[in-house]
């Protein structure tokens, strides 16, 4: 699925500890769902100030999946 590493792959470059990142893929009917983990150091960084990054990142991903018709939510998981 080219959402996941277009997730993972901006998401390597925004943290400290890429080797931290993971992206799970949890299939709906009508919907898929991204399930973004970094390491603990690495959240703030992924969600931003006033949650900019991480909405910007669903912008993306928003914007990505318009190919394919189905919706793509990402979801950022707190270890």
């Amino acid at each position: 699925m080219e959402e996941k590493e277009l997730i993972e792959f901006l998401a390597k470059k925004l943290v400290d500890e890429p080797e931290g990142v993971s992206v799970k893929v949890v299939e709906g009917e009508k919907t898929t769902i991204l399930e973004l983990k970094v390491s603990q150091g690495d959240i703030g960084k992924i969600i931003g100030k006033r949650g900019r990054i991480a909405h910007a990142l669903r912008t993306i991903l928003f914007a990505s999946s318009m190919k394919s018709g189905r919706r793509v939510m990402l979801e950022i998981i707190d270890n």
